[in-house]
């Protein structure tokens, strides 16, 4: 049974704990031996479970005393299915490991969505951002693409944002294009040719493409689907294309997701070609604003924070991606400071090269505690927003989903209090802080979305999941193709010469390591 063909049922759901979201100081409310009735997929109540059954006895009682609801889940930052790691490309330096993404063998749109789909549902994740890398082509190639994508989260049962980067100049480097393939061999230059067609795609093409898809999809999924932009990153979008997109965006209510100082090489690319920060650039072309979330944001300086904060833009925290590609630690905690809402994003995978959200914020909330013993540091509600409300928001459905609250769609993610507490859990224990450091993807026993059971004792319901990973398994069990194994001889030969010029083309000199305890320069004597 596919998630449309599923009834919106109406019951109470029980639970010993539901978490419904942050209150104004930030701690997540907690309501104990608590109930939500939903009706249509819709919650019109929350209350204690002895309220809430007397007053509806006709209707089924869902949950029990072994169950902690919460929110579901967004991942805020998504690009594809099947990880890099996994199709073969290592992990380098982000300069030097996405160009290996040509090397990547091609797998049908549909079943790599549904992997990471699979992944995302059974780790409580019910909404996603997913930022198509790129549309190539013809136009009927973009509507091919990005209904595959699209359609398979509304097959399986997720809320998704969609987007499309879009590039206008800069493909290979932080040079011009042209620079760069003249330091190339010719057969490699050949072969890239067709590919970077693309960035010679006008702007207002895309725009156009992006208001036909955003009314198509207003019309036919309205609660499920939002079209969003996504300008690149600073050095592959030129300013007037960023200000097509962003005055497109605006005109449209869609929400911006744009890539921005990842890494150091980014933030100096700025200085060098701006002679001031990538955020203040942003500023003079008026592209900051309530809309704009920024994807990474791991070399934001005080000012830059400051300039966010005025114009209330939102920070996506990917912290697996920083540290497995030696790109950064995005300054959170100055964020919190300055009330930047921060949303929590896997990108590619996280830690364990899979989109295990539960084991995301676990990394986040450890990875910036800082070592002083008054300084403020995240606190076990500040991530567990981070993951609900406030990633709900950036990807554009912050009205109705992110918390358990009257008027919202019922994504509720269920887990088992006894799996969290195995073999015990103290009453004394804020349940906010054993959901976040002890609860796992096996204590989820069911997801809801929009008050549908989605996932049942741990595994997906809507899809033949089994299916589709013997179906993935088969095609790339399958020997590479010509074409296949010519791309890998391609990728082999750029990347020796691609390496090269980097070493020589350069807006910084070395790097800037990470510093702790005693290595730090405070503590240097």
């Amino acid at each position: 049974m596919g998630f449309a063909d599923i009834p919106h049922p109406d019951f109470i759901l029980s639970a010993a704990h539901i978490l419904t979201g942050a209150d104004a100081s930030g701690a997540i409310h907690v309501i104990d031996d608590g109930a939500v009735l939903i009706k249509d997929g819709v919650i019109v109540a929350v209350g204690t479970v002895g309220d809430l059954t007397l007053d509806n006895p006709e209707l089924e009682v869902r949950g029990g005393q072994d169950i902690v609801a919460m929110p579901g889940f967004t991942n805020s930052h998504h690009h594809f299915g099947l990880t890099p790691l996994m199709m073969g490309v290592p992990f380098a330096a982000l300069e030097l490991w996405l160009p290996q993404f040509r090397k990547m063998r091609q797998m049908n749109l549909r079943l790599d969505t549904l992997y990471s789909a699979i992944e995302m549902l059974e780790s409580g994740t019910t909404t996603v951002q997913h930022i198509n890398s790129g549309l190539s082509g013809p136009v009927e190639n973009w509507d091919r693409a990005t209904d595959e994508i699209v359609s398979a989260y509304g097959e399986i049962g997720m809320r998704s944002g969609y987007c499309f980067m879009i590039r206008d100049q800069n493909i290979l480097s932080y040079e011009d294009d042209a620079k760069v393939l003249a330091a190339l061999p010719e057969e490699v230059r050949n072969w890239l040719a067709p590919s970077m067609q693309a960035a010679q795609t006008p702007t207002r093409d895309y725009m156009d493409f992006f208001s036909r898809q955003h009314r198509k999809w207003s019309k036919r999924s309205p609660d499920m689907v939002r079209m969003n932009l996504a300008p690149a990153n600073l050095h592959w979008c030129s300013d007037a294309s960023l200000e097509m997109i962003f005055a497109t965006a605006r005109s449209h209510g869609a929400s911006i997701h744009m890539h921005l100082l990842e890494t150091e090489r980014q933030a100096r690319y700025a200085r060098s070609r701006f002679e001031c920060s990538a955020v203040e650039h942003l500023d003079r072309l008026g592209c900051l604003g309530p809309e704009l979330t920024i994807g990474h944001g791991n070399w934001l300086t005080r000012d830059d924070l400051d300039r966010l904060s005025d114009c209330g833009c939102m920070v996506c925290h990917n912290a697996s991606s920083g540290l497995r590609l030696g790109s950064g630690i995005a300054p959170v905690n100055e964020m919190q400071r300055r009330n930047i809402p921060v949303a929590l994003g896997i990108d590619q995978s996280n830690i364990c090269d899979d989109r295990d959200m539960t084991i995301e914020m676990k990394l986040v909330w450890a990875l910036h505690r800082e070592t002083g013993m008054w300084n403020d540091r995240l606190e076990a509600s500040r991530v567990l927003t981070m993951a609900t409300e406030h990633g709900a928001k950036s990807v554009g459905f912050g009205k109705i989903t992110g918390r358990l609250e009257i008027g919202r769609q019922a994504d509720i993610v269920l887990m088992s209090k006894s799996e969290i507490g195995r073999p015990v859990l103290d009453p004394r224990t804020p349940i906010a802080d054993a959901v976040l450091h002890r609860g796992s993807k096996s204590a989820i026993r069911q997801v809801y979305v929009g008050g549908r059971l989605v996932v049942d004792n741990g595994r997906v319901i809507t899809i033949d999941r089994d299916a589709v990973l013997a179906e993935i398994a088969d095609i790339l069990s399958a020997p590479m193709t010509e074409v296949e194994r010519k791309a890998d001889r391609m990728v082999a030969t750029m990347m020796s010469a691609l390496t090269a010029f980097h070493r020589t083309h350069s807006p910084d000199e070395g790097y800037a390591p990470y510093r702790y305890n005693a290595m730090n320069d405070a503590g240097r004597s």
